[in-house]
């Protein structure tokens, strides 16, 4: 399959002429800028993360979408800016591919997904970056800044020799937020629940669980079965505030009985 006949291009043509009509004709489109769109494109990709999370595969198509339209609306704007374009833009990414994967483009080997990580945070190194840490960005949300941080740290070599030395780790940490709770030292406390935290997440990651996809699935599992009690209780005519923690516990019970 040629350029000419691959349907990937096709598609990406029309939205890339799609795009230049709706800036020129559309009055919402045309009054747009890069920071009026900034967290539109964070809802976005919540609403991928939601999809992916719920195996939802025609949805993830659909935000998908959404994003790719974004990438161009920014490109779109930058080229009016006399910035950047699309071209500039993929062009960047493809030459960074090929730069950070020497095993593949070049000499160097590398057989396992660790050597790959490794290869990739020292070439970032030696492309100007003072830390390892420099890339995670600030704005993250503090657990995918946990990991990610504990991922470059580990990436050039900095990390425990197996899952059971950080499990030590945790129960070391999960020891000192106790002493500091009975205490009553409240500043302690959060600086020993933090630890807490942030051990559990390297835990999480030796162990090959994603700690925000655990958690945003617990979240989900507490929000279903906690709209289960909440109509079963309404359907008997009660009134949750009046109940005693018991019966809370066996409509909680309920939903567990019923797959929720």
């Amino acid at each position: 399959m040629d350029n000419t006949t691959d349907p990937r291009l096709t598609a990406f043509a029309r939205l890339l002429k799609i795009m230049d009509e709706l800036r020129e004709q559309c009055p919402w489109d045309r009054e747009q800028t890069m920071e009026s769109l900034r967290h539109l494109t964070i809802e976005e990709t919540y609403e991928l993360g939601d999809a992916i999370l719920n195996n939802d595969l025609n949805e993830v198509k659909k935000e998908l979408g959404d994003l790719a339209l974004h990438i161009v609306f920014y490109a779109k704007i930058g080229s009016e800016q006399g910035a950047f374009d699309m071209a500039d833009v993929l062009n960047g990414i493809c030459d960074k591919l090929i730069t950070r994967h020497p095993h593949i483009y070049g000499d160097v080997q590398a057989d396992t997904p660790e050597q790959v990580k490794q290869n990739w945070e020292q070439i970032k190194l030696k492309e100007g970056r003072k830390s390892v840490l420099e890339g995670v960005p600030k704005g993250l949300p503090a657990l995918v800044k946990a990991q990610r941080m504990q991922d470059k740290a580990a990436g050039v070599g900095f990390d425990w020799d197996n899952a059971s030395q950080v499990w030590e780790k945790v129960q070391e940490e999960l020891g000192e937020l106790r002493q500091e709770v009975e205490a009553g030292d409240a500043g302690k406390t959060e600086a020993e629940m933090g630890d807490v935290f942030f051990a559990l997440v390297n835990y999480a990651r030796f162990v090959g669980v994603n700690p925000e996809d655990a958690l945003e699935r617990t979240n989900k599992k507490f929000l279903n079965r906690f709209s289960f009690m909440e109509t079963e209780i309404k359907k008997d005519g009660k009134e949750m505030k009046d109940m005693p923690l018991e019966e809370l516990d066996s409509y909680w019970n309920r939903a567990k009985a019923a797959g929720i």
